[in-house]
């Protein structure tokens, strides 16, 4: 990981095409500015983790669902 010290203005290139810059700190918070080509994806970190943990959860709904559902009674199929 390379760690570096920034000051409100300055800016960090990754790559060729990507530029952070730091626009604002205050306090222990720092905005950052992303400039990147529309193909690239940009993400928080912890939305992406509250998403993967959702679609684990949803997967485990659905499992137990199928379980509630087994020890349901069947129904009678009415004669056609």
């Amino acid at each position: 990981m390379l760690v570096l010290t920034r000051k409100r203005g300055e800016r960090i290139l990754v790559g060729d095409d990507i530029v952070i810059t730091i626009l604002e700190i205050k306090g222990d918070a720092i905005r950052i500015g992303v400039d990147a080509p529309s193909g690239v994806r940009i993400q928080r970190h912890e939305v992406v983790e509250a998403i993967a943990e959702a679609n684990v959860a949803a997967a485990g709904a659905h499992d137990e669902a199928a379980d509630l559902a087994a020890l349901l009674p069947e129904r009678a199929q009415p004669d056609s």
